[in-house]
């Protein structure tokens, strides 16, 4: 008798418990064609209830009693019924690499199709917009058989998952890196905390300008300036030129030293502009695949120009009849889902309360709007300035909360400066002169601090 893979998958899954259980959840019924996704139902309705595989008597039952095949593919699968119960052994790992080879190639040949029916007009609710996910979802199909990890039996992963040197973007401020252990993971929200005017576009200019030297690829949304308000920031950073004579260097003087900085990174730097509180995570995620098929720029760090003035792509529709606090933590969760899809750190930025503005010591109860943000960023801290620390070209940075480290290492300390040029600098002694945050009832000064205190 002639096989094909479509035959030989029905095969297998009916006389091979370990392989069925395997390949099931990952194979969607539109892979098949004719008699064999009709078998692959019947088959799949039969397991999910039973929870076993049939027999040929009880699969010729439910063939019998189902409406889903007609004459032509009845009389095949009765035909063929016998042969798919013949017990062959097959090499395993063949199996499983070959059934998975062919879910891709029939996933891709699906969306293909359907792609040509939403180009064509007839597609009854998906439009254009829709065949860069559509394609992706094809592209990603694979048969990940990791369904969690085994306290007992996975030591010797967890062990090398302790030592494993975690991929980092890393600062070019010491005590930054020392706070995250070397720079930002993958998958995680980072926000800073500030007033208005303090600092934090500032803060991710110098950051995003940063990591482009690096050689990064780094992509800048901004919804509060335009685009070359934020390139504007980024040249007096990277050129070393004060703010308000960037207007006074010669055209070829500035396209200069733009080559001769692009000479010295592989690193691309692209910045996008969004309308105030109109883009959610659905527009950045269209954004980052179309960046990706149209420039072949995929990112290495997302900076995100402000969370707060960001849309939910869960809650856009629900209009006033949501709180300040659930629309602002939805936004922040689904930022971080962003981060972890696509495997980057994002950077954002989020306003103090009217009282954590004038405050020289801001807690996370002076997040502004929600303090759901905080319980969902890995990384938050306070960026604070004052007449005295401006004196001194210096704003000082508190730690907030911490994924990567203990924060209250380093809890606060102070970096150096330059707002004409946008720029960050390690400050000498940065931890001089910062407020004691040991408690009050330390005992390594407990004699000092009652030393006067008697006792009558």
């Amino acid at each position: 008798m002639q096989y094909n893979i479509e035959q030989t998958i029905i095969k297998n899954i009916l006389t091979n418990e370990p392989y069925m259980r395997k390949v099931l959840p990952f194979i969607n019924p539109d892979y098949f064609q004719g008699v064999y996704r009709q078998l692959f139902g019947t088959i799949g309705k039969h397991v999910g209830k039973y929870n076993k595989l049939p027999t040929v008597e009880s699969l010729k039952i439910e063939i019998d009693a189902s409406d889903k095949y007609n004459d032509e593919q009845y009389a095949h699968a009765m035909e063929i019924l016998p042969n798919l119960f013949e017990n062959e052994k097959v090499d395993d790992k063949w199996l499983e690499d070959t059934t998975e080879k062919w879910c891709q190639d029939r996933a891709i040949h699906n969306a293909i199709m359907e792609s040509i029916s939403i180009i064509d007009g007839k597609h009854r609710s998906l439009t254009k917009n829709a065949l860069p996910d559509l394609l992706q979802k094809a592209l990603a199909v694979s048969f990940d058989t990791n369904i969690g990890h085994d306290y007992i039996e996975n030591v010797e992963q967890r062990y090398d998952f302790y030592h494993e040197q975690e991929e980092r973007i890393p600062f070019d401020l010491e005590y930054f890196n020392l706070i995250t252990k070397g720079g930002l993971p993958n998958k995680t929200l980072n926000i800073a905390l500030a007033g208005t005017g303090v600092g934090k576009s500032l803060f991710m200019c110098h950051v995003a300008a940063n990591a482009l030297v690096l050689g990064r690829n780094v992509l800048y949304i901004t919804m509060e300036m335009a685009e070359e308000r934020i390139a504007e920031r980024i040249d007096a950073n990277l050129l070393n030129v004060p703010l308000d004579q960037l207007q006074n260097i010669s055209k070829p003087m500035l396209t200069s030293k733009v080559q001769n900085l692009a000479s010295k990174t592989n690193g691309k730097l692209i910045i996008k502009e969004y309308p105030t509180g109109s883009a959610h995570t659905g527009h950045f995620r269209a954004l980052l695949n179309e960046l990706k098929l149209k420039r072949n720029f995929v990112p290495e760090i997302i900076f995100i120009d402000y969370l707060n003035i960001c849309s939910s792509s869960r809650m856009k529709g629900m209009g006033g009849s949501i709180n300040s606090y659930t629309y602002i933590k939805a936004i922040a969760e689904e930022l971080r889902g962003l981060a972890v899809e696509f495997d980057v750190p994002i950077v954002s930025a989020t306003q103090t309360t009217r009282s954590g503005y004038s405050s020289s010591d801001p807690g996370l109860e002076d997040t502004s709007e929600s303090f759901g943000l905080p319980a969902t960023a890995d990384l938050m801290f306070a960026l604070v300035s004052s007449e005295e620390l401006e004196a001194l070209g210096q704003i000082m940075v508190k730690q907030l909360k911490n994924r990567y480290n203990d924060p209250n290492k380093h809890k606060r300390f102070v970096v150096s400066i330059d707002r004409s040029r946008m720029k960050l600098y390690d400050a000498d002694n940065a931890e001089e002169g910062v407020v004691d945050d040991r408690p009050a009832f330390d005992k390594s000064n407990t004699n000092e601090r009652f030393k006067d205190f008697k006792m009558e």
